[in-house]
């Protein structure tokens, strides 16, 4: 039963390390509970509304991963895709939320189309190797500077632009107690060591003042005011276009990135192919729709999802774990809320170091191979974007071979996804 329904294999997982895969997973990435409604909140929308939106759009599209496509990943409102929606859609150029939803709205179904014709699942198969390699190496990386911004331990600077932050008190100095204690109970091999180490550095915030709790039961406010609010009116305009095309091309590769990082880490691929990609595609697609018609940004799959699989999970169990824990915080919203930043930043910095084995892979003793990996490695944290690591991956690999004579090297589905990479520039 369990491997018709979520893929269960149990010579390489059992139910019980999926259970806790599935638990870090949602503690890793709970955050967004907390993250996503005060960014759109920005744009002028309903703060509690979008609480309960996320969600439960959260733990639905979580749900429907683990059972349509069996992997263990989890969807949320992405960060960066929600900052674009409310920062550069809505404030600095001006457009309404209801626009900005009929942005995403369409997107999604243009997402869907894209994934049910399998046009993403041959993207996927279009990309070099060894940027394939790379994507997981640069997220690993990403998810390491996320985590150290979140609490502190890394910091703004207006001469070197980052800097180390104060590490003697407040969240900076928990987190780092936390990435010892994690450290430690991973090379002691603990089971269970990453949603372990969240928990206990959220207890040891409690003296320390970091760790906040309100309460633990709440009532989910009415998504009402954000439901359905689309603005049709200029839908075939070309501002439309541009942003549809820009929320498109960002998800699109977000998610491209985030799959490839994660199942390669899991030594999930076979024969170079990803089980149920297409699926996996088609759910994040309906989850993108249906939360703009909730009222939330692009819906994606959430790098944080490698917590969970280096905690062992193998199969849609773990997400629907994770999906289960999304929909039981709308009652529980200050308990899980609770959770400080300080607490599950350690956690993305030891993934981003378990995600950094696949630098192995890669052949650097070829330049026309390690050129464009070490791009897309650090385009990554320095751009901020799994796309843009993607992206520049893929130009400098196609540049650096045709220039060097090696056109055998460069497919004919390579320059059609070089195309589509230069009209990104010129939207």
């Amino acid at each position: 039963m369990l491997a018709k329904l979520f893929g269960f294999n149990p010579k390489e997982t059992t139910v019980k390390t999926e259970i806790m895969a599935g638990i870090t997973t949602f503690l890793t990435m709970a955050y967004i509970l907390a993250v996503n409604p005060n960014i759109l909140a920005d744009a002028g929308m309903d703060k509690g509304a979008l609480f309960t939106t996320t969600v439960v759009i959260s733990g639905i599209a979580t749900i429907l991963m683990g059972l349509i496509a069996k992997l263990p990943f989890a969807l949320a409102p992405g960060m960066g895709l929600n900052a674009f929606f409310a920062y550069t859609v809505c404030s600095i150029l001006g457009y309404s939320w209801q626009f900005a939803l009929t942005a995403v709205f369409i997107e999604g179904i243009i997402f869907f189309i894209l994934s049910i014709t399998n046009l993403r699942e041959m993207i996927v198969d279009v990309l070099p190797d060894t940027v394939k390699n790379a994507v997981g190496v640069g997220i690993g990386l990403y998810i390491a500077f996320i985590g150290l911004q979140s609490c502190g331990v890394i910091v703004n600077n207006e001469a070197t632009l980052v800097s180390i932050g104060d590490v003697t008190h407040g969240s900076a100095l928990l987190a780092m107690i936390g990435l010892v204690l994690t450290s430690i109970l991973l090379v002691k091999k603990v089971k269970g060591a990453l949603l372990i180490g969240i928990l206990a550095t959220s207890i040891i915030g409690i003296p320390m003042g970091v760790t906040q709790f309100t309460g633990v039961f709440s009532t989910p406010p009415s998504i009402a005011p954000i439901f359905m609010k689309f603005e049709w009116s200029q839908i075939f305009t070309q501002e439309m276009a541009v942003i549809v095309f820009t929320l498109l091309f960002v998800d699109l590769f977000d998610t491209i990135g985030t799959i490839i990082g994660v199942t390669h880490k899991a030594g999930m691929v076979k024969d170079g192919k990803i089980p149920h990609l297409k699926q996996a595609f088609v759910v994040d697609s309906i989850a993108t729709t249906a939360g703009a018609m909730m009222g939330t940004s692009t819906v994606t799959t959430f790098v944080e999802s490698a917590a969970g699989v280096n905690e062992g999970g193998r199969s849609g169990l773990t997400a629907v774990v994770s999906g289960l824990c999304f929909l039981l915080a709308i009652f529980f919203a200050p308990l899980f809320l609770a959770i400080p930043s300080a607490a599950t930043a350690p956690i993305l910095v030891l993934v981003g170091l378990m995600m950094m084995s696949a630098v192995v892979k890669i052949d650097f003793n070829d330049y026309s191979e390690a050129i464009p990996a070490f791009v897309c490695i650090v385009f990554m944290p320095l751009c901020y974007s799994i796309s843009d690591g993607i992206v520049y991956g893929h130009l400098a690999y196609v540049a650096v071979n045709l220039l060097s004579g090696n056109y055998k090297k460069v497919k004919v589905g390579m320059y059609i996804l070089t195309a589509l990479f230069m009209l990104k520039f010129l939207m």
